[in-house]
C-alpha cells in the first residue's frame, strides 16, 4: 500500500454512556438538536424527525427534504418492532426513451452502468426522483410524536438560517462536487464563491457562512403547514415547476400521490439474536442472507482472527452475488454515496435507527432555484439498459442499498445503520457480529478493523488489521489493504447505540470528523 499518510497516526473517538435518551448522528449540531427534544419530554420518533431535518440542513449533500430514506424502529412498550419507507421512485410520466446510452462507456458515478447521453441519469433535473423524506416523518410523527410538528422543525429552520458554517470537511464534500454544481445556476450561487469550492478562514476570529434563506423559507413553509405541503398546494406547485423548467419529468400528480408506508420488518434470527431490518428493495434482504451464510461459515471464538476476517470476506461476497443477479444491483462502486444514518433511544427505551439519502453526493446536483432545495438523483439506481431486472422505467421503486437495524440478543438491544452506498451492508453486518458473535462492548466494536467486500472481487481490509490477518485475506482474495480516513469511507460511515441494563452506550464512526453522540 503506497499514500502519503502518517503511520504513527491514531484516531479514537470513546463510546459515549448516559442513563437517559441519547442521539448518535453524522453531525454533532443535529444530534445535539434530537437530545434537546428528548430532554423537553419528547419521543424517540419526537428527536429522529428534529435530527432528520436538522441534518438536512447542516449537511445537505448527504440527505435532505429532496431525498428518501427508512426508518426502523422498536417500541418499548409494545415489545414491536416497524418500518417506515419513505423511499423514492421513478416519476409517473419518466420515458425511458429520453435515457439513451450514448456509447461513451460507464458512468463516472456511483454505479458502472452504460453511460447515458448527458449524464442525463446522474444530474439535472432528469436525474430526479419522487423524494419520500418529508412524507415519512410525517407517518412517524401521526403514528409515534409527543411533540407538535412545528415544534420538531425549528431547529433546522434556525441552522439554515445561520446559514451553511464551511470547514476543511466542508471545503472537501464541496469540491468533489463543485464541476457538476457550476452547471445550475442556483447550485453554483448556494455552494461556491466564484465559481470555486470557499476556504475556510484562517483567523480563529472569522467565519465564513454560505447562506440558506431559501431553505429556511422552505421549513418555515413546512412547519406552518405540516408535512402534506410539500406534496400538495403551493410549496408542491413550485417545487415542480422549478423541475419541469429544467426538463425533469415530476409532476404535481407525483408529489400528490407519494405516501411513505408503516410496514413489518424483515425479522432475521442470527445465533441467540434477532435482528429487524428494511424488507424488499433495500439492503435488508442482502444482510439476512448474509447473516444467514456467516452463521455457517464462522465459528466464534475468544478474538477477532484470521478465519473471522475470511469468513466475512467470503459471506457477504456471496450474498452480493446473489443480490446481483435476483434483485438487479450490480457490480462495484466506484464513488461515495450520498447518505446518513443516525440513531435514537430515550428514557422509555423506545429506538429508532434511520437512513435517509440523495443517493450521490448533492444528489442530482440541482439546487431549486425558488425553494433552495436541493434534490436527489435517484434514477442513478436504475439500469438505463431495458431488459434488466431493476431497469429504469415510468413509476418504478428505487432498488437502494440502505439498511437501518435493531437488534437483540444476550441482554442488549442495538441500533445500528452506516451511510456509505454498497459499503453499507458489511459495516452493519460486521458490527452486529462483533457484538453479539463476540461480545465487544460499543466503543471496541467501533474502533475495530472492518473491511469491505462490495467491489465486486476484491476485499479491501483496513490497514490496522493484524498481519496475520492481511496475509489470510491476500492468499484468499483480490485483497487491498487501505487505511481507515475522512475520504473516501472506505469502509463506510456507520453509527450505533447499544441500550444494556447498566445503561445506554453511543458511538459514531471515528474516522467522521462531524459525527457525535448527544446525551439528554
Amino acid at each position: 500500500m503506497q499514500d502519503n499518510f502518517s503511520a504513527s497516526l491514531i484516531l479514537r473517538k470513546p463510546a459515549q454512556r448516559g442513563m437517559r435518551g441519547m442521539v448518535a448522528a453524522q453531525h454533532r449540531r443535529a444530534a445535539e438538536a434530537g437530545a434537546a427534544v428528548l430532554a423537553r419530554g419528547g419521543d424517540a420518533v419526537d428527536a429522529a424527525i428534529a435530527t432528520s431535518f436538522a441534518l438536512g440542513v447542516l449537511e445537505p449533500w448527504m440527505s435532505g427534504i429532496g431525498g428518501g430514506g427508512a426508518m426502523v424502529l422498536y417500541r418499548a412498550a409494545e415489545q414491536r418492532y416497524y418500518v417506515i419507507d419513505f423511499g423514492m421512485h421513478a416519476p409517473n410520466a419518466l420515458d425511458p426513451a429520453d435515457y439513451a446510452l450514448s456509447g461513451a462507456g460507464v458512468v463516472s458515478d456511483l454505479f458502472p452502468w452504460p453511460r447515458v447521453r448527458d449524464d442525463r441519469n446522474v444530474h439535472g433535473a432528469g436525474a430526479v426522483a419522487v423524494p419520500g423524506v418529508v412524507d415519512g416523518m410525517r407517518v412517524a410523527h401521526e403514528r409515534f410524536a409527543r411533540l407538535a410538528w412545528a415544534d420538531l422543525l425549528q431547529p433546522a429552520i434556525a441552522c439554515a438560517e445561520q446559514g451553511l458554517l464551511i470547514d476543511w470537511f466542508a471545503v472537501e464534500a464541496i469540491a468533489s462536487a463543485a464541476a457538476d454544481l457550476r452547471r445550475y445556476d442556483a447550485s453554483k450561487a448556494a455552494y461556491l464563491i466564484d465559481g470555486l469550492p470557499p476556504v475556510p478562514p484562517w483567523s480563529a476570529k472569522a467565519a465564513v457562512r454560505l447562506p440558506q434563506a431559501r431553505l429556511a423559507e422552505t421549513l418555515s413553509t413546512l412547519a406552518r403547514g405540516g408535512p402534506r405541503a410539500f406534496y400538495e398546494g403551493a410549496l408542491a406547485q413550485r417545487i415542480v415547476q422549478d423541475i419541469q423548467a429544467a426538463g425533469g419529468a415530476l409532476s404535481a400528480q407525483d408529489l400528490a400521490g407519494y405516501r411513505a408506508r408503516l410496514r413489518e420488518p424483515l425479522i432475521i434470527d442470527y445465533r441467540d439474536a434477532r435482528v429487524a431490518v428494511t424488507p424488499e428493495l433495500t439492503g435488508g434482504p442482502t444482510l439476512a442472507r448474509a447473516l444467514r451464510l456467516l452463521q455457517d461459515q464462522l465459528a466464534p471464538g475468544q478474538a477477532l482472527n484470521a478465519s473471522t476476517y475470511a469468513a466475512y470476506a467470503q459471506s457477504m461476497q456471496q450474498a452480493y452475488a446473489e443480490r446481483l443477479t435476483r434483485m438487479g444491483d450490480v457490480d462495484g462502486a466506484r464513488a461515495p454515496g450520498c447518505t446518513t444514518h443516525f440513531n435514537v433511544i430515550d428514557r422509555d427505551g423506545n429506538m429508532v435507527a434511520v437512513t435517509q439519502t440523495l443517493l450521490s453526493i448533492f444528489g442530482s446536483r440541482l439546487v431549486l432555484p425558488d425553494t433552495g432545495i436541493l434534490m436527489n438523483n435517484g434514477i442513478m439506481w436504475f439500469d438505463p439498459e431495458p431488459g434488466k431486472p431493476n431497469s429504469l422505467a415510468a413509476g418504478k421503486r428505487c432498488l437502494t442499498n440502505y439498511c437501518p437495524a435493531i437488534a437483540e440478543g444476550s441482554g442488549r438491544r442495538m441500533a445500528v445503520g452506516a451511510s456509505g452506498g454498497r459499503r453499507i451492508l458489511p459495516a452493519v453486518a460486521q458490527l452486529l457480529s462483533f457484538v453479539f458473535d463476540y461480545g465487544l462492548d460499543l466503543d471496541a466494536a467501533i474502533h475495530a478493523p472492518r473491511i469491505d467486500a462490495s467491489e465486486g472481487g476484491t476485499v479491501v481490509g483496513d490497514s490496522n488489521l493484524a498481519a496475520e490477518i492481511h496475509r489470510t485475506l491476500g492468499e484468499r482474495f483480490d485483497y487491498v489493504p487501505m487505511r481507515r480516513q475522512t475520504l473516501p469511507f472506505k469502509f463506510a460511515c456507520p453509527s450505533a447505540i447499544v441500550n444494556t441494563a447498566a445503561g445506554n452506550w453511543g458511538a459514531t464512526e471515528i474516522a467522521a470528523p462531524w459525527a457525535d453522540v448527544a446525551l439528554e
